[in-house]
């Protein structure tokens, strides 16, 4: 064959350019998609498996891609970061010095969308991840501080053990307003409680020392708290859940990520009702309800100004507490970034020369 001729045919078929691997991961297994796209940018699927959500199986998974990517051309794995179960298959790749890209759902989603998937399953999924990996050039993934690891885990906790608490004093008030009261019942149940709230105390205390043991979450935690409201647990909690903000690179991405994005409903002369989308990490909005009601108790002006002129807009103190909420979540996400102390005066009234609080987001919550 000539070198002309032989030029064509390789233009045509188009040159290999990187491998890609999509991994829908779910708690007992997971399925991964190997993709390779060429010059022409035509994505093609090398192959397909499943493997269990097991260290066994992470150390399986690599094998399999090494075995399969044959050429000496670079490989990138991409999967969601949804709940804790991506988190095995993440830090084993991160440890073994792979390219790993962890993207938020709501990305990984419309994406999807756009490339017309409609159908949903685990094999679909891995696909179309491993589409978007051949096709963008997704950042690599900044594997969170152990420390924020640890964090999250002790924050979860101990909103588990005050729901708990909710439901056993729901049940014990139930016991008492019965027609036939049975003494020994309430007894357990006060036994409980009292243990509940004991094991509540030492989660607080656990949450203290592993801030105040790392000298850079102690110090940014401290300026943070400066708000009249918000707490070392409120603090923590937000932080632990957004695995320190090293996955956001703007308010908008953190604000849908919280479920705090604004949903419009309206077509032609329709006038749908207006709300937040609560698509998005629950904990976060969980742990904020309360601080929103205590900025507002406490006069911080920011907080009451926006939170009047909500509530005189709308007549619901619900609609402004939440708009709180998420302009106490910027807030903290704002701090963060920068690593300034919280100013009463200074805080919001220059937010258009801080590049961190640029976003048509925040002019939903701004002053």
């Amino acid at each position: 064959m000539s070198k002309e001729k032989k030029k064509k045919s390789i233009t045509k078929q188009g040159l290999p350019l990187k491998y890609s691997v999509g991994n829908d991961i779910s708690k007992n297994k997971f399925d991964a998609c190997i993709s390779v796209i060429d010059t022409n940018q035509r994505v093609k699927i090398v192959a397909t498996k499943t493997f269990n959500n097991t260290e066994k199986g992470v150390k399986s998974y690599l094998q399999w891609t090494q075995t399969k990517c044959k050429l000496e051309i670079p490989i990138a794995h991409t999967m969601e970061a949804t709940g804790v179960y991506y988190e095995r298959l993440a830090w084993f790749l991160h440890r073994s010095d792979e390219y790993v890209s962890v993207v938020l759902p709501n990305k990984a989603k419309k994406y999807l969308q756009s490339i017309g998937l409609k159908t949903k399953n685990d094999k679909i999924d891995a696909k179309g991840l491993a589409r978007m990996g051949a096709e963008q050039n997704l950042r690599r993934w900044d594997a969170p501080d152990e420390q924020i690891m640890k964090l999250r885990g002790v924050t979860r906790q101990r909103e588990h053990l005050q729901e708990t608490r909710t439901q056993i004093n729901n049940q014990l008030h139930a016991l008492k307003s019965a027609e036939f009261v049975n003494e020994g019942l309430i007894e357990q149940q006060e036994e409980i409680l009292e243990l509940l709230v004991k094991e509540i105390k030492k989660t607080k205390k656990m949450i203290e020392k592993i801030v105040n043991d790392d000298k850079k979450l102690k110090e940014k935690t401290d300026k943070i708290k400066a708000v009249k409201g918000l707490d070392i647990i409120t603090i923590s909690t937000v932080v632990a859940e957004t695995s320190g903000f090293k996955h956001f690179s703007n308010q908008r991405q953190l604000v849908s990520y919280c479920g705090y994005d604004v949903i419009e409903n309206q077509s032609g002369t329709h006038m749908g009702k207006t709300k937040i989308s609560k698509k998005g990490n629950a904990h976060v909005r969980r742990i904020l309800h309360l601080p929103a009601f205590s900025v507002v108790a406490n006069e911080e002006p920011v907080f009451t100004n926006l939170y009047d002129r909500v509530y005189g807009r709308t007549k619901k103190k619900m609609k402004g507490y939440v708009a709180v909420q998420r302009k106490l979540l910027i807030l903290i996400y704002t701090l963060w970034k920068t690593n300034e102390a919280y100013d009463q005066e200074h805080s919001f009234r220059n937010q258009d020369e801080n590049p961190v609080m640029q976003s048509k987001s925040f002019s939903f919550c701004s002053s």
